[in-house]
Order: structure tokens, then sequence, then C-alpha cells
């Protein structure tokens, strides 16, 4: 085949949907093409790059590395041809699938009673959104917005801040029934502290204490990965949290969670910040619709 005669957008949005939907018939379906046809042009695209794309079975069919790589360059290119064709024609209307990552407490809590009102801006958009408190790589996960508190050390992510929130430790009235309440900072270590299980930047609880602040570690007790587990556990009664004000006020304005020793809060705050992938280039009109969105109407 004659080198221009090659329609290198038309394979990549073929190889693109065999990998979104699993397989070759899936892909068929979708692209209104032919199980073997679609067959045929990955052989195609493979024996032209002179490498494996994916490796086939009966049951199912996974990437191989060159494969993976392909894919997220082919992700990339396409969008861009999208974005450039939607530029050209729209006037930069913000269209297309959006891909978010946060914090299942964000995305609870603050993220998901917004996005109702972002839809309704911006209909020809579709909202993808992933829970995990764990950092992630945007490009790994496909996403094209992670919300974390405190921006990430990567000279590949930009941060745009979102605001900032106080933390608060709480306790249900039935555990404070059973336990009693903390009175002192020194009261803390005979109580069940919920942790989370994955490193954070301050491992432990900081706490005022004649007039220090001092940090009290999470050495027993329970573990867990995420915000929304913890703030489950504590309103089940399981012991006491650390967790972000907005987390919890909603419990604590209907009497299900309990602010303790808050005269021995530190005042700490945990900052909010939007992270994308910038290249120097423009963003994409969804990417750059969210994120006015989101700074123009996040209240912590």
């Amino acid at each position: 085949m004659a080198r221009q005669d090659i329609n290198r957008s038309r394979e990549m949005e073929v190889f693109v949907s065999v990998v979104e939907r699993g397989g070759f018939s899936a892909a068929a379906t979708a692209r209104r093409m032919t199980p073997s046809a679609v067959s045929k042009l990955v052989a195609r695209l493979e024996a032209r790059l002179g490498v494996r794309l994916v490796n086939r079975s009966t049951r199912r069919l996974q990437l191989t590395p060159e494969g993976c790589a392909f894919y997220e360059r082919s992700i990339a290119i396409l969008a861009d041809i999208a974005e450039a064709e939607r530029q050209a024609s729209s006037g930069e209307e913000a269209a297309g699938r959006i891909r978010i990552n946060t914090s299942g407490s964000f995305g609870n809590h603050v993220l998901a009673p917004l996005v109702p009102a972002f839809m309704a801006l911006h209909p020809a958009v579709t909202v993808d959104i992933a829970h995990t408190d764990r950092i992630v790589d945007l490009m790994e996960e496909r996403a094209d917005v992670a919300i974390r508190a405190g921006p990430l050390k990567s000279s590949s992510l930009i941060a745009r801040k979102l605001g900032a929130i106080g933390k608060l430790i709480v306790a249900s009235p039935d555990y404070l029934s059973r336990h009693g309440e903390p009175r002192s900072v020194a009261d803390l270590r005979r109580h069940c502290r919920i942790g989370f299980s994955y490193a954070r930047a301050i491992e432990g609880w900081p706490m005022r204490e004649s007039g220090e602040t001092v940090t009290i570690p999470i050495a027993s007790g329970i573990q867990v990965a995420d915000g929304e587990a913890m703030r489950h556990l504590a309103l089940s009664g399981a012991g006491l949290a650390r967790l972000a004000a907005f987390t919890v006020r909603a419990d604590i304005e209907a009497g299900r969670l309990v602010p303790v020793l808050e005269e021995a809060n530190p005042g700490d705050i945990e900052e909010f910040y939007a992270l994308y992938i910038g290249q120097g280039g423009p963003l994409p009109a969804r990417v750059r619709a969210l994120l006015d969105f989101l700074a123009a109407h996040v209240r912590l």
C-alpha cells in the first residue's frame, strides 16, 4: 500500500474501539464494520508498525506494552483532531467526554451536587467520574482532570486551586456514649482512631497542646483507603475520625456525628486543586469549561 494512501486516523479510531469495546466483534458493531474487516485492519496496522499490538485468545483480548503505548498516543491524537475540528467549525464549543478522577469524599459531597448545573451549561459534554483517594497517573488513568488535596509534585501537571477547608475530629453519639468523650489530647490515646492506610504528608493527627502542635500517631484501631469509608465507620460507631469539614458538615447538622476536642484543633487546612496535564498548548474546550466552572462554583 502506498504510504500516502494509509488512513492513519481511521486505523487509530478502529484500534481504540477494539480496546475500549474489549474485542473485534464489539468494535465492528460500533464502527459498522464486519469483525473480519476489523481484524484485518488491526493485522495490517501491526504489519506496518512491525510490532504486535494485541494478544488474541478465545476468551479475551490483551494489549501488549507496545499496544498500550500506541493506544495512549492514539487517544491523545484523536482528541487533538476532534478539538481542531470543533474549534474550526463551532467556535470552540465544549463537547465530548471528560474524565474526572477525585476522592470519594470530594466526589460525593462537593462535585456531585454541581454536575447537573455543569451539564445544563454544556449539554454536548459527557462526564465520566472515577473515585479513588490514591494518587494517580493522569495518563495511565486516561483522566483529563484530577481533584486532590495539595498539588502533585510533577512538572507535567498544572494545578488550579479550588479552595481550602479545615479538618474536624468527629464521632457518633453512640460511640461517645459507650467510650466517653475525650477531654484532652492525652485522652485520644485510649480511643480507637480511624486512620488512612496510604501514605500521608503527616502520618498522624496534629493537635494543639499547651500552646504547641503535637502529632498523635494512628498506631492502633482501623485503617481505610478512602475518606468515605472512614466517614461511614465513624457513623457506625467504630471510632474517632479526622476528616475535612465538608465531608461531615451535614452529619453534624443532623446530629449523626459530634465534633470533639475543638479547643485542641490546630487550625490546619487542606487546599484542594484541580490538576491537569499541561503541554504548553491550548486546553481542549471541554477541559477549560470544567476548570472554569469548578473555580467559580466550588464552595468548601
